[in-house]
């Protein structure tokens, strides 16, 4: 497998602004949570109490000090459970822009275990539709290249609505739109410049079966048949992801994907969400995918603190970037098989250092 690649160039540090550090009068504050007034450059003072906080004290970290007002968790609301999506299956049909059955509509009675009741759910027999793969009785060992697995999607049509609903709810919260692809917007990198033999170095090629593979995993998210993974919220971490189904090892999670730019447009970007597209050897060439505005499960899947053995354990998914059809596309993988409630990390750097990720949790 081609080598890991960092989430993002790191965020070059700004100039001692009015929110890191005031006047001289500020210079002996501290921070609530640890009590320290060290890394005063990192020292975010709350717009309406002024009362500071450290950007990795805070939960969730700060990757950087944000642009705008900030107001501390005692002034602001960010710490209360956002709002669910409704379960609602014309809403999330809607919200994803499902294909929908042309077949009559069914009903799902209430006293199924989900305390939803009544609600139309047209896509039933659409779900259970999909043929399963026979397995074979014998299977050949191989020590060739191993392929990527499509994944498998929970059996039960209520849960992928609730899986699906928990997505509808991170994005909602955050202001972004559901996208299962990379996207071009005017103003930015238009779709030409994503062209693979820019990598310096050279970029692997997807393999014809596994790129079957992931056409395959596109079309059944496209008919409502959902990767197994659950989106909730953790007052320290913030939205994460956990896996609703055991996940064998080397499947595909989901490809990262959000609107395309040039590197060299966001390096003072204040988003923690950047992924590396194309690391060019022309720095005006280098590729990032912004997830803020468009985005899928992938924004929520969080990074591990590669600084401590402890947080190198938590890591059970990988990212990496192929040539496909002469783009480059970044996927996340499982790198070990996977238990039902163990939520998802990867490493947001790779084998390069450059994002902060010492204070992860």
């Amino acid at each position: 497998m081609a080598s890991l690649r960092r989430r993002t160039m790191a965020p070059k540090p700004r100039p001692v602004s009015s929110k890191s550090k005031r006047e001289d009068s500020y210079t002996d504050t501290c921070c609530e949570e640890c009590g320290s007034g060290e890394c005063p450059s990192e020292l975010l003072l709350c717009d309406k109490c002024d009362c500071g906080f450290h950007l990795f004290c805070l939960r969730p970290i700060l990757a950087s000090v944000p642009k705008g007002s900030w107001f501390c968790p005692s002034c602001s609301d960010h710490k209360k459970k956002p709002k669910s999506f409704p379960l609602v299956q014309t809403k999330i049909v809607d919200f994803f822009r499902i294909q929908r059955s042309s077949e009559p509509t069914q009903k799902i009675s209430p006293g199924t275990g989900t305390g939803t009741g009544n609600f139309t759910v047209s896509l039933i027999s659409l779900f259970y539709s999909r043929k399963r793969r026979k397995r074979t009785s014998i299977l050949k060992v191989s020590k060739k290249r191993r392929k990527l697995l499509a994944f498998n999607p929970s059996e039960d049509p209520i849960r992928r609505l609730e899986q699906m609903a928990s997505l509808a709810t991170a994005l909602t919260a955050t202001g972004a739109d559901f996208r299962n692809e990379l996207t071009y917007v005017p103003g930015m990198a238009p779709r030409s410049a994503n062209c693979a033999a820019l990598e310096h170095g050279g970029m692997q090629v997807l393999p014809k079966e596994d790129m079957e593979t992931l056409d395959l995993c596109k079309n059944m998210m496209e008919r409502g048949e959902w990767p197994p993974l659950m989106v909730v919220f953790d007052p320290r971490e913030g939205f994460t992801v956990e896996a609703d189904r055991f996940i064998k090892d080397l499947t595909i999670i989901t490809e990262y994907v959000g609107d395309v730019d040039y590197l060299e447009n966001r390096e003072n970007d204040d988003g923690d969400s950047m992924m590396t597209l194309i690391s060019a050897a022309d720095p005006s060439k280098c590729l990032v995918i912004c997830p803020d505005k468009r985005s899928n499960i992938a924004r929520f899947i969080n990074g591990i603190n590669n600084h401590t053995p402890d947080g190198k354990k938590k890591q059970n998914v990988k990212c990496v970037r192929f040539e496909v059809n002469g783009e480059c596309r970044a996927l996340l993988i499982a790198s070990r098989d996977i238990r039902k409630g163990e939520r998802l990390y990867y490493d947001y750097n790779g084998y390069e250092h450059e994002y902060p990720t010492e204070h992860f949790v």
